[in-house]
């Protein structure tokens, strides 16, 4: 393993001088579209519109109300639209937006490099344990 800091062209934190008292955009968003649900909702959406109790079924193990509130907010940011069609009762269908679409390509990086570490972050947790309890 290697403490190796990342090369100088790829900037990760704020230019100097930027007033860190103020709330961070970027952090604001990774809050997001990072929690639990958000990025499973994204995933299937990017497959096809979805009515809400197809979008339930799919996940299966979320609540209507954790559901709810993430297409919510996932609603508020503008990463997915809400159709009401007019029918009795009503049905509701949840579909990518522009913005959505295009954070599915860094989404796909994202869980592509997670993918590809995940053996390696379980070793590194196992010995951080083993290492912890002697």
């Amino acid at each position: 393993m290697s403490d190796a800091a990342a090369p100088a062209s790829i900037r990760l934190l704020p230019p100097a001088g930027t007033d860190l008292s103020q709330p961070c955009v970027v952090r604001d968003v990774i809050d997001r579209v990072g929690d639990r649900w958000s990025l499973l909702v994204l995933g299937y959406l990017a497959e096809s519109s979805l009515r809400f109790n197809a979008m339930h079924r799919k996940i299966g193990d979320i609540s209507k109300q954790v559901l709810s509130r993430t297409l919510r907010r996932l609603e508020e940011d503008g990463f997915i639209s809400r159709t009401v069609h007019d029918s009795n009762p009503p049905q509701v269908e949840y579909s990518l937006t522009e913005m959505g679409i295009s954070f599915l390509k860094p989404m796909k990086a994202v869980l592509d490099w997670a993918d590809a570490h995940h053996d390696a972050i379980t070793q590194s947790r196992d010995l951080f344990a083993r290492r912890s309890r002697s």
